[in-house]
C-alpha cells in the first residue's frame, strides 16, 4: 500500500504528512469540481467546488477582505486530499479532525501566508452555516427552521459541467490572490 495519492497534477501527496511544495491550486480546483456534497445524498450533483465558489462570492458581496474571500473559497480544500466525512461520522473521529485542521492550516499558510484567526474562522462559520441551510432546503428538500440566513449573493443551483465550476474556482483565485494560474 502506498503512503500517497497521485493527484491530479501528478503530484505524489502524503495527506498524513503534507509537503507544502506539492500542494497545488490546479489540484484543488479540479477535485473539489468533482466531488458531491453531502456524501452524494443530494437530489441532484451539486460539487463542493460550487459551494465553495458560492462562499467565496458571498464573503465578496459583504465587503470582505480578499484574504477572506480566498479563504471561503479555500475552507474546504482539504476534502481535495482527504475527501471528506459526513459530520456525524466525523464527530467520532478525533484523529481525522485533527489531520484535516492541520492539512487545512498548511493549504491557507501556503495561498494566504498565515493560517485563519479566531475573528475570520468565526466569519468563515458563518457563511459556510448559511450556504449549508440553503443547500439542506434546496438539494435535499429539507425545510430548515429558525431565521432564515441573509444572503448577498442569488442562489442558482443549476448542475454546472465540472470543468465550468474548476474554471471559476481558478478565476477566483487568480482574481483575489493575484496569481495566475497554469
Amino acid at each position: 500500500m502506498s503512503e500517497y495519492i497521485t493527484t491530479y497534477t501528478g503530484k505524489h501527496f502524503e495527506p498524513t504528512n503534507p509537503n507544502p511544495e506539492l500542494i497545488r491550486i490546479e489540484d484543488i480546483a479540479h477535485a473539489l469540481s468533482m466531488l458531491c456534497r453531502g456524501n452524494g445524498h443530494v437530489k441532484t450533483f451539486w460539487s463542493v467546488g460550487q459551494h465553495c465558489i458560492c462562499c467565496a462570492r458571498e464573503a465578496a458581496a459583504r465587503g470582505l477582505s480578499n484574504r477572506m474571500v480566498l479563504a471561503c473559497l479555500l475552507h474546504d480544500a482539504s476534502e481535495c486530499y482527504m475527501s471528506d466525512v459526513p459530520t456525524p461520522f466525523k464527530n467520532e473521529l478525533p484523529e481525522y479532525q485533527e489531520q484535516e485542521e492541520h492539512l487545512l492550516g498548511i493549504i491557507y499558510e501556503k495561498f494566504l501566508g498565515s493560517d485563519l484567526t479566531e475573528e475570520e474562522q468565526k466569519e468563515l462559520k458563518k457563511i459556510d452555516h448559511a450556504m449549508l441551510w440553503y443547500d439542506l432546503e434546496h438539494l435535499l428538500g429539507e425545510i430548515q427552521y429558525g431565521e432564515i440566513p441573509e444572503l448577498h449573493i442569488d442562489l442558482d443551483y443549476t448542475v454546472r459541467p465540472f470543468e465550468e465550476v474548476e474554471e471559476e474556482y481558478l478565476s477566483l483565485f487568480e482574481k483575489y490572490s493575484g496569481t495566475f494560474c497554469i
